[in-house]
């Protein structure tokens, strides 16, 4: 009887995993190619019976697996097959509305999705600059956080500031919620400047676990993005008399974007870019269970190498399988995207979808009806409009409705509650603002009853 001599996905496993290491070898490199050649003749397979394109087939069976122990793996040079055998862009935006180029959309005649609006913070009279907001319903409050600086965003001497609502759309007068950054104040000669010599703090989000409030914020040397020194702290809220008491680091090197989530195992997820995230790519840090500070780290190969990936944006689709959105720092003006199988562990390599962006923030949320929505600046020209997308399942959306625009918005956080969507942006990196739209505007919007230019 003849030998089996195709590889198993073990075999493929440790041969992408070796190969990623650096080491190279003859029948490493074959194998491989062995591996590769069977997985994208797999992917046409499924799309064919499928009546699809290879494109349409999500390649989260890819066989460049991450190594399983949190390491950083070097991006010297690309692992991925040159660029004729790559699976096409995948398709995110789909409906007869959509256009072959979806960058030929006009993003000015989209649906209007109504709300009422309100301004949380507004630095534009002391030339100021307000943006990374957070929102969270705690103990019967909205909570708003956002990073508060001199000048234009991340300089030294930024701190993060904090306000409270009962309804979303009267909010208290703001409070500091980190202190000053170490030797960072304004009396500090590099107050408002860029250097490696002064500090800053950068919102980054509300973490309700276990009844608590903890809100996060990074810490570095404000030269760039981001300092050696990069750190993510931990404040507790004392809800006797709304003061935050610092934690101490929960993750050394880690700049999240957005606060954990809760994954299928029960474990919790946020994303993670350590301050050389250029080169080493981006990661995700799974764990907060046992401790807030206890983490393991697991990166999303090709993160560098197949796209500059930034502020990268995830969630858990119908089966349990968890998605990740990027945007493209070299510019495509397209969303990439990339699954994962085993609860975030291993990642299959980012794809270019056909959904236009703007190299921009994104956020979203699985609503309690099961349904999926993304804010975004979809127009990759500017950051105008902030649009919201619809989807049934996480993957593929069908709808898409004007926010607000006429002027640059952006930095988008989305909450539900009590029937409402709260979504925080930042106008002009000078005002915190506030949508609270009615979950009927997104029926109207996925019924397309909604008028246009209204």
């Amino acid at each position: 009887m003849a030998k089996n001599l195709s590889p198993n996905l073990s075999d493929c496993t440790r041969a992408a995993a070796v190969r990623s290491s650096g080491i190279r070898s003859k029948p490493g490199k074959l194998l491989l190619q062995t591996c590769l050649a069977i997985l994208f003749g797999i992917t046409a397979g499924i799309a064919a019976a499928q009546h699809a394109s290879p494109s349409d087939v999500p390649d989260n069976n890819s066989p460049h697996r991450l190594n399983r122990h949190g390491k950083t793996p070097r991006h010297e040079k690309s692992s991925m097959p040159p660029a004729r055998h790559r699976p096409r862009p995948t398709r995110m935006l789909a409906g007869t509305w959509v256009p072959d180029d979806p960058h030929q959309i006009d993003f000015s005649d989209l649906p209007r999705i109504q709300g009422q609006h309100a301004i949380v913070h507004d630095v534009r009279a002391s030339n100021g600059v307000n943006q990374h907001n957070y929102l969270a319903h705690h103990a019967g409050r909205f909570w708003a956080m956002w990073s508060d600086g001199p000048g234009i965003e991340d300089r030294v001497g930024q701190r993060v500031k904090f306000a409270t609502s009962r309804d979303g759309l009267k909010w208290s007068d703001s409070k500091f919620l980190t202190p000053v950054p170490p030797h960072s104040g304004a009396d500090s000669e590099f107050y408002n400047t860029r250097t490696t010599r002064g500090f800053r703090w950068i919102s980054r989000g509300f973490w309700q676990r276990d009844g608590e409030l903890l809100a996060l914020a990074s810490l570095d040397e404000a030269a760039g993005f981001f300092g050696p020194s990069l750190e993510l702290h931990a404040f507790r809220l004392n809800p006797n008399d709304e003061t935050w008491k610092d934690l101490g680091v929960i993750a050394k090197n880690t700049i999240n974007n957005f606060p954990p989530k809760k994954i299928p195992t029960g474990q919790w997820m946020m994303s993670r870019r350590p301050h050389d995230y250029k080169k080493a790519g981006v990661h995700f840090l799974i764990g907060g269970r046992q401790g807030i500070d206890r983490w393991q780290s697991f990166p999303v190969l090709g993160s560098s190498s197949e796209l500059s990936a930034e502020e990268p944006f995830w969630w858990t689709l119908p089966d349990g399988s968890l998605m990740a959105l990027f945007r493209d720092n070299r510019r495509s003006g397209y969303l990439y995207r990339s699954f994962s199988s085993d609860n975030g562990q291993t990642w299959s390599m980012p794809v270019q979808t056909n959904f236009p962006d703007a190299t921009s923030k994104i956020n979203g949320l699985r609503l309690r009806d099961g349904r999926y929505v993304l804010v975004s600046n979809a127009n990759p020209r500017r950051r105008d409009p902030l649009v919201l997308s619809l989807s049934a399942d996480g993957m593929a959306f069908y709808r898409m409705g004007y926010l607000v625009g006429g002027r640059r918005v952006d930095y988008p956080h989305v909450i539900e509650h009590a029937g409402h969507l709260l979504i925080a942006f930042s106008g002009g990196k000078k005002t915190v603002e506030v949508l609270k739209i009615p979950l009927l505007e997104l029926d109207r919007l996925a019924n397309d009853r909604i008028n246009r230019n209204q």
